[in-house]
């Protein structure tokens, strides 16, 4: 699905040290190519086309009101996927069906590890994930409690690094790790059969 065009018509608001111009040339440079990938992570973590169009829209218009404070040259993407996620926190768990929320303890109950070699998933990014995600994967995804979908976004479509991901979602790297590893195997269990019918081979 694409974002429908909603950036033509809006004002955008002037604040700080830079021009008007320095700020558009950064927005239409760096900001505006990442619409497909805000667009695609808004509409996993809402579930609603309109929503995920309203929240991108909002991300930009607060991108553009705190400019200023971007790196030029810098992670435009990991900048505008944070400023999303916010939006997302601070808004749409309040109006719209509470996402489940992450059993922590259960999550702290993983060794925090540096060597993966040794944790069984799917490898979502080179397998499950190459084109369009078929039915089942994407309802398994959906089904994720909000914090793992989140992070299986992040990392295993979005190829964010673990300190980028650290970055976006506020939480120290070992947790990222963490959490990746038991988001991974819940959703290894919960695609097992289906993976097996489709012939996919699970790592070891």
């Amino acid at each position: 699905m694409k974002p429908r065009q909603l950036y033509s018509n809006f004002t955008l608001v002037e604040k700080g040290n830079l021009s008007k111009s320095s700020k558009d040339r950064i927005f239409n440079k760096e900001f505006l190519p990442q619409m497909d990938a805000l667009y695609n992570f808004a509409f996993h973590l809402t579930l609603d086309e309109d929503d995920a169009n309203d929240l991108v829209q909002e991300t930009f218009l607060k991108a553009y009101r705190f400019i200023d404070s971007y790196q030029q040259g810098t992670n435009a993407k990991a900048w505008l996927f944070k400023i999303l996620k916010n939006g997302f926190i601070n808004e749409y768990r309040k109006k719209t069906k509470q996402p489940s929320k992450v059993d922590y303890d259960e999550v702290a109950s993983f060794h925090d590890t540096d060597d993966e070699g040794h944790v069984e998933y799917l490898d979502l990014r080179h397998e499950l994930f190459q084109g369009m995600l078929g039915d089942e994967v994407t309802r398994a995804l959906n089904q994720l409690p909000v914090d793992f979908k989140t992070i299986i976004l992040l990392c295993d479509i979005e190829e964010f690094s673990y300190e980028e991901i650290a970055k976006i979602i506020d939480i120290p790297i070992g947790t990222v790790r963490s959490r990746l590893h038991r988001a991974r195997n819940i959703l290894k269990e919960k695609l097992r059969e289906y993976a097996q019918k489709e012939g996919f081979k699970e790592k070891r």
